[in-house]
């Protein structure tokens, strides 16, 4: 790697590292009732009872910390999910993963009788592993086992068939759909921090094997015989690969609902600014997430006071400009 370009990817990293700090500023400080900087610092530093420190501590440092947590998983998802299946429009729901979360949730409010988002988190895990291994399992049998093709039509089908099982349980558990459609909109406000407790744990299992398999995808992307050529074993990449980011798409539904977009948009971000090479694409990825998600949950704050527009709905508004002038961009001849 030439020094000009490890100067422009360094730089690039440091410019993400801001940017995340003043989302995270700003997730703090703007929302129904402003606070100004220096008290939001104040109240972090040095706590206290007033009605400021109150908010800043009880309401916006969990509803950050999510955001946080839940971008950062979304985006590391989507960028292994076009890894491994070479699909440059795959994000976590191509697999059904998504989807998967969802039936979970929505067996939970209908039949379990479980009605808080701590309560949801287990459930939303357990769909999307079940929709994982069902997708894997469809896609391995036959000849070439689970190629890119196979995994993306496999997940369609699963995507169709869970969809389907949503949708029958909802129109039988007619008092299930508001509880469900108030989750499924995605938004990280209202959370607390139990549900930061129980997700970092598979956020960090779910970074480490995602991380461990940059080098794999790189050799994944010149093809499966030239990746085998390169000593790499494919089937061992997609499966751990794969792990990892049901396991991150887990932690982000869970605890958010099934936001749309940044597993898409995020990895096509992440690889105009730094390439193509996984150990840099990954960690840009990891700070663009959060950034695009904060920003996006901080908007919908203001734009129509005194409500509220969920992150799930403006992560697709305000993160649509950004991806459509990168493909106009990117089909400009040079």
């Amino acid at each position: 790697m030439s020094t000009p370009v490890a100067r422009r990817r360094i730089a690039w990293t440091a410019a993400a590292v801001v940017a995340l700090l003043l989302a995270v500023l700003l997730s703090l400080a703007v929302g129904a009732r402003a606070i100004a900087p220096s008290a939001v610092i104040d109240a972090l530093l040095h706590g206290g009872h007033s009605n400021t420190a109150e908010v800043v501590r009880q309401l916006r440092v969990p509803r950050t910390l999510i955001g946080l947590m839940v971008g950062a998983a979304l985006a590391l998802a989507g960028t292994v999910l076009q890894g491994i299946t070479r699909n440059p429009i795959a994000d976590p729901g191509i697999l059904g993963i998504s989807q998967g979360a969802s039936v979970g949730v929505v067996l939970a409010i209908a039949f379990a009788g479980i009605h808080s988002l701590t309560g949801y988190v287990w459930f939303a895990f357990a769909g999307a592993a079940f929709a994982s291994v069902a997708v894997y399992a469809i896609a391995s049998r036959g000849r070439g086992g689970a190629t890119p093709v196979k995994l993306a039509l496999g997940g369609a089908a699963i995507n169709a068939l869970l969809v389907s099982v949503v949708q029958a349980v909802l129109t039988t558990k007619a008092s299930a759909l508001d509880e469900f459609r108030f989750w499924q909109v995605g938004s990280i406000s209202g959370r607390d921090t139990d549900i930061v407790g129980q997700i970092w744990p598979f956020l960090l299992v779910g970074v480490v094997l995602v991380a461990s398999v940059a080098r794999g995808l790189d050799a994944l992307a010149l093809g499966d015989d030239m990746a085998r050529g390169l000593g790499q074993k494919v089937a061992a990449v997609r499966i751990v690969g794969g792990i990892g980011a049901t396991v991150l798409t887990g932690v982000g539904v869970a605890a958010a609902g099934p936001i749309a977009f940044i597993g898409l948009a995020v990895p096509h971000i992440a690889r105009a600014i730094v390439g193509s090479d996984h150990r840099w694409v990954l960690p840009m990825a990891a700070l663009i997430g959060p950034v695009m998600l904060l920003v996006s949950d901080t908007v919908g704050r203001v734009v129509f006071p005194p409500s509220e527009v969920p992150a799930g709905v403006m992560t697709a508004l305000i993160g649509v400009p950004f991806l459509v002038t990168l493909v106009r961009r990117k089909a400009v001849p040079a």
